[in-house]
């Protein structure tokens, strides 16, 4: 999926108006705000940058973001019911579309006061992309990338979920390769120059066993512990790997 130089520019686009709506919507988290008022604001911020939200109808998703609180993985659809109080971590998931070319971005954020164990579970989630974000050069392989992850959230005592894994993007949410966040270094895709990857680790306090609830899409884990997510869009150059929205 070698994007040409005109596609990748679109996808920078894309990507700078997906990401700073994550952080509008980082701005508004609180206690006593409902999930589905982030869903609300999430549209307000994308119609008004001029992108459509890339989640809303993809394999049948209600929302235009996924608002997953405390235990909850990724998937959880908005809703009027789900208060934040003091104390939560959420994570939002969202997606972009412009002129064709999508973005995909997300981060977990703390809801008032938050324990120093969960602080250290987002920090430690933000770090690991950090280390798998360094390994995305052309040469290197997808499991490089995951086996980065891996042993950085490993040796920090936490897990990294299986079931779920980065992706290619550009055309499509979508594309190959898949990029797990575990693995082995030199196994997996062969990374090439001008791919644009979506890296997301997903990182438990507990075990890393998760499970999909009757809803059909929302991810929690198995053991109840809580759960933290952070995604961005990278672009592989010959001089090594960019983030394509600041």
């Amino acid at each position: 999926m070698v994007k040409t130089l005109e596609e990748i520019e679109r996808i920078k686009v894309s990507c700078e108006k997906c990401k700073s709506v994550l952080h509008e919507l980082g701005n508004i988290i609180k206690p006593g705000i409902s999930t589905y008022e982030i869903e609300e604001k999430a549209d307000i911020f994308l119609r008004r940058l001029e992108v459509e939200p890339a989640f809303k109808g993809y394999n049948g998703y209600p929302a235009s973001i996924c608002v997953s609180v405390n235990e909850e993985v990724v998937h959880t659809i908005p809703s009027r019911k789900k208060i934040l109080k003091d104390g939560d971590i959420v994570s939002i998931d969202i997606g972009a579309v412009y002129h064709g070319f999508y973005s995909d971005y997300g981060a977990t954020f703390p809801v008032g006061n938050i324990s120093r164990g969960h602080e250290k579970l987002i920090e430690v989630t933000r770090e690991a992309f950090k280390k798998g974000f360094s390994k995305a050069v052309p040469g290197m392989r997808t499991g490089d990338i995951g086996s980065a992850v891996q042993r950085f959230v490993e040796s920090n005592g936490f897990s990294v979920v299986r079931d779920f894994v980065g992706h290619g993007i550009g055309k499509a949410l979508h594309e190959f390769p898949e990029v797990p966040n575990f693995g082995f270094p030199g196994k997996g895709a062969l990374l090439q120059e001008n791919t644009v990857i979506a890296i997301e680790p997903m990182v438990n306090m507990g075990k890393p066993g998760v499970k999909i609830l009757d809803d059909g899409w929302t991810v929690v884990t198995v053991d109840g512990s809580y759960s933290a997510y952070y995604e961005e869009c990278v672009l592989i150059t010959g001089k090594g790997p960019e983030l394509l929205a600041s």
